[in-house]
């Protein structure tokens, strides 16, 4: 916003948090436009995934527990909502009956959003929607760091025949230009597999899998200190954070959870150790909250989108 008149949150003083609007964070809502820095974008998608599904509802329940989020955070002092114009800009109206079709809706909304210079912060739906959204932002920025956070590496060649659903987005990725595995990090891979190939085939592309075993009992702000040397301060840099990273004790509600995983200090502090890299976009995708019987998955997730906003760049700290 030119005038510096920034979106502000509808605080639990001036309406009960029961009460509001339903968006995320109750911000206003707004069309994509130019006026935009942040878009808050849900993509309730699910019939890429190959377990459980219901992460379709997983847009609506974040924004749901959004409600219970403050804009300051106590300890990194950063204000996202006074150093960007912030809005959810409403969700992609996919092809419930048609994966391949939904892939190409969703590419062609983000589309538009990076026509209007919208950086897009995505709730989701399935890790399928990556893919698509990865596309779009290709043709703004070119070829992009990635950090991805997941119990799953999301390299098979294909799975069930096809080749673009959740667990295949970041063979395609790499094959396709899209991100630098050299500039690519996976971070929380754990539990059984095929072979060794599982986690083999990104390796051998120069991406540095740091699995989960490597994050027990420690604190990831040196593992985060070595990210951003690899990544460095100027490479447009896509965060993409999968639940089923944090360990289902934390975060039950999702699709395929792996025993073992990160815990909830960590993955606060992955996320905000991408503070000093170019991020350009983010998203927290494989809520399923029919088996998030508490809402605390929901609540974690909506906790993790706030902390993705104070890690753009530019954000204040006061």
């Amino acid at each position: 916003m030119k005038d510096n008149q920034f979106n502000q949150q509808l605080g639990g003083n001036e309406m009960p948090r029961f009460g509001g609007p339903g968006t995320m964070f109750r911000l206003p809502d707004s069309d994509i436009s130019n006026d935009i820095d942040i878009g808050i974008i849900g993509v309730p998608l699910d019939i890429g995934a190959s377990n459980r599904s219901g992460t379709r509802f997983g847009p609506r329940a974040v924004r749901s527990e959004s409600v219970l989020v403050r804009p300051y955070g106590m300890y990194t002092k950063a204000a996202p909502f006074d150093s960007f114009q912030v809005a959810d800009i409403g969700d992609v109206a996919i092809n419930t009956f048609n994966l391949a079709e939904s892939i190409r809706i969703i590419e062609a909304h983000y589309d538009r959003v990076m026509a209007c210079n919208i950086k897009p912060v995505t709730v989701g739906g399935d890790h399928t929607i990556s893919l698509p959204i990865l596309r779009a932002l290709h043709k703004k920025h070119g070829k992009m760091a990635l950090v991805h956070v997941d119990a799953h590496a999301d390299i098979n060649d294909a799975m069930f025949g096809e080749k673009e659903c959740h667990g295949t987005i970041f063979r395609r990725a790499i094959e396709e230009g899209l991100v630098d595995p050299a500039r690519m990090i996976q971070i929380g891979q754990r539990a059984t597999g095929y072979s060794s190939d599982d986690f083999q085939w990104a390796i051998d592309r120069g991406v540095r899998v740091v699995q989960a075993e490597e994050c027990w009992l420690k604190s990831l702000a040196p593992l985060m200190t070595v990210v951003r040397e690899i990544i460095g301060e100027e490479l447009p840099t896509y965060l993409t954070f999968d639940i089923d990273g944090i360990d289902p004790a934390y975060a039950p509600g999702t699709g395929t959870p792996e025993p073992a995983g990160l815990t909830t200090p960590q993955a606060l502090e992955i996320i905000r150790g991408m503070y000093g890299t170019n991020l350009i976009g983010a998203d927290l995708v494989e809520v399923s909250p029919p088996y998030d019987t508490s809402g605390n998955t929901s609540l974690l997730a909506a906790n993790l989108i706030f902390e993705m906003l104070c890690s753009f760049p530019g954000c204040v700290r006061r």
